[in-house]
């Protein structure tokens, strides 16, 4: 969601702190700010708008060697200059980028206004710059310290002040802070986007950490003041990483990228020996997952659906009863966490908030958990310990593609692997790992299919309204169909599993209605023909994804044919043309396709 960038060191810090806020951009924003110390001054710029409207503002004569820099996403306060970060005291000594939500910023900004503190904003941040400037005087990372002990919330923070600009606080608590560490230069970020273009060696501060960051190094300790030892890792991603490369949108891309990261989440986990795969991540024994007698999946948006896929798999692979349930539900429902359910916990970034609280509960209640995430070194792979790293690379573009496809992907690894612990023959094993290692060709035809696909497109974009639908594995597909229509496209699509059309959902079906209809030519294939004929008989519109073959029983407005593979791993195939529809219908309909309104890419808070 809302990203910061810090730097302090010999350089001038504007150019640094502006590229880092564009490389944040996928993040999704509202509003950018920066901040820069010079001679025991602060000169502060901020806008509503992007990053390019910020540059605009800024005066050529801007200099300094320490700043920090900051773009939006509106939780409190609409979207305006004065709800832009960073936010600074009343004799503007300190100011401060805050990501997260001050959950008692009511109280507090109430006591602060009785103390005679005038406030310039309606956000719940500019609450943490005035109690910082409250504190008794001292050294900043005292002040910073004395402050967060009175605030409940979730933040990750930084703070500069204009009198001593040879220091930067930063704190976490929930939400991602990232030090970067150069040559006598310091680099602080929400994202380690923001950094790769000037180091790969990082830090990640964990939950209660405070950091004192100065050009020649940083010194971690607890909210409470005991010291912590940080050791780097190395950013495995480069800068070419997140280049267009030509395309004209991150989107279409990552789209395109698809069998590549397929390929990567594959490689050396295929054990054609013993036709099972090899999951070093995993860190769990024969025997120890003999133990499992259910699981559990959690995660949110793509993440949830992506989940419902590796249910299914690992249900029909592993006979093993398997769920997925929304994060943002789990937690808040007191769960019951069984010691023979193995939960698993899905994100991207591994920084979704809902999911990590979710983490957090089922460790606190003794619980089995593992993460299936695509950034190393993350908050969630780190809390987890364990799990399935998918390598699928960078995804800058909002909407999710290809690390939704390689988590199915994941899921398929993991379901296979659990199969063959225990009932599934060598025969099935040795089929399943050949479809897997068939996928990143069978996924380059169909990306060949696009000009087709655009076509439908076009059809599609003239609607207000579609509906998407599908039959046991086929639901889910249907589910991240209509998911990323409606993100990306802004058209209200809803999906529905064929069984329940006629429990309801038929009352929506009309000409005007487009329905996308998931038809594996599988032994489902005779009821899912029944829910063409139900659309058709009530003239609705009907554009179906299936296998080739012999043409529909039932006349359709468009037709998408993907390759056959493994029943179990036909719902990995039958969501790229989706992919592909939602983006073309955006095109069309001249959307922003990489930062979708009011989406964001990593969701750090509740």
């Amino acid at each position: 969601m809302c990203g910061i960038v810090g730097y302090i060191g010999k350089r001038e810090a504007v150019p640094i702190l502006v590229d880092g806020l564009r490389r944040l951009e996928y993040r999704g924003y509202d509003s950018a700010g920066i901040a820069c110390a010079r001679n025991e001054k602060l000169s502060i710029f901020k806008t509503r708008g992007k990053v390019r409207d910020l540059e605009r503002s800024l005066p050529e004569r801007l200099k300094g060697t320490t700043g920090i820099a900051h773009t939006r996403w509106a939780t409190h306060g609409e979207p305006n200059d004065r709800n832009a970060h960073p936010h600074t005291d009343g004799s503007e000594r300190f100011a401060i980028v805050h990501n997260g939500i001050v959950e008692n910023a009511a109280q507090l900004r109430a006591k602060l206004q009785a103390s005679g503190v005038t406030f310039h904003s309606d956000t719940d941040s500019e609450v943490l710059v005035h109690l910082i400037a409250a504190m008794p005087a001292g050294s900043l990372e005292d002040r910073v310290r004395g402050a967060l002990r009175l605030v409940t919330g979730t933040y990750g923070l930084a703070v500069l002040d204009a009198e001593r600009p040879e220091a930067i606080i930063v704190a976490r608590n929930g939400s991602p802070v990232v030090l970067g560490i150069g040559e006598r230069e310091m680099f602080i970020a929400s994202d380690p986007a923001a950094l790769v273009r000037h180091t790969q060696s990082v830090v990640h501060l964990d939950d209660g950490e405070i950091a004192v960051v100065r050009a020649d190094g940083f010194e971690t300790s607890t909210l409470d003041g005991g010291a912590t030892a940080k050791k780097p890792s190395t950013i495995a991603w480069t800068v070419e990483s997140f280049d267009m490369e030509g395309y004209s949108h991150y989107m279409r891309k990552e789209i395109a990228e698809q069998p590549d990261s397929i390929r990567r989440t594959l490689s050396g986990r295929l054990d054609n020996r013993f036709h099972t795969t090899h999951i070093g991540g995993l860190e769990m024994a024969a025997r120890e997952l003999l133990e499992i007698r259910r699981v559990k999946i959690l995660g949110c948006g793509s993440a949830h659906i992506s989940g419902c896929i590796g249910a299914h798999l690992i249900e029909q692979l592993a006979r093993v009863p398997a769920h997925a349930e929304p994060a943002s539900e789990f937690r808040y429902r007191n769960p019951v966490i069984e010691q023979d359910t193995l939960y698993i916990a899905v994100s991207q970034s591994g920084e979704t908030f809902d999911t990590l609280a979710a983490v957090q509960e089922i460790k606190r209640k003794g619980g089995r958990v593992l993460g299936i995430v695509n950034v190393v070194g993350s908050t969630i792979a780190r809390e987890c310990g364990r799990g399935i790293y998918l390598h699928a690379g960078p995804e800058i573009a909002v909407v999710s593609t290809k690390t939704f496809t390689s988590t199915a992907v994941a899921f398929a690894l993991l379901a296979i692997h659990l199969g063959r612990i225990r009932d599934m023959s060598t025969s099935h094993g040795a089929r399943l790992l050949k479809a897997l290692e068939a996928l990143p060709a069978q996924v380059e035809d169909i990306l060949a299919m696009e000009p087709h696909i655009a076509k439908l497109a076009q059809e599609l974009a003239k609607r207000e309204n579609a509906y998407f639908v599908g039959r046991a594995s086929g639901y889910p597909v249907a589910m991240e169909g209509a998911l990323k229509l409606k993100e990306v496209s802004y058209i209200h699509a809803e999906a529905y599993p064929a069984s329940e059309l006629k429990h309801g959902p038929l009352a929506l079906i009309s000409p005007e209605t487009p329905t996308v209809v998931i038809i594996p030519r599988d032994d489902l294939f005779a009821k899912n023909v029944s829910t063409l004929e139900e659309i058709r008989a009530r003239s609705g519109p009907l554009y179906a994804i299936t296998h080739s073959g012999e043409p529909l029983p039932v006349a359709v407005n468009g037709v998408i044919e993907v390759p056959k593979s493994e029943p179990e791993l036909d719902p990995l195939l039958m969501n790229i043309p989706l992919q592909l529809l939602a983006y073309h219908v955006a095109l069309a309909k001249d959307r922003n396709i990489d930062q979708p309104r009011n989406l964001a890419k990593s969701v750090t808070v509740e």
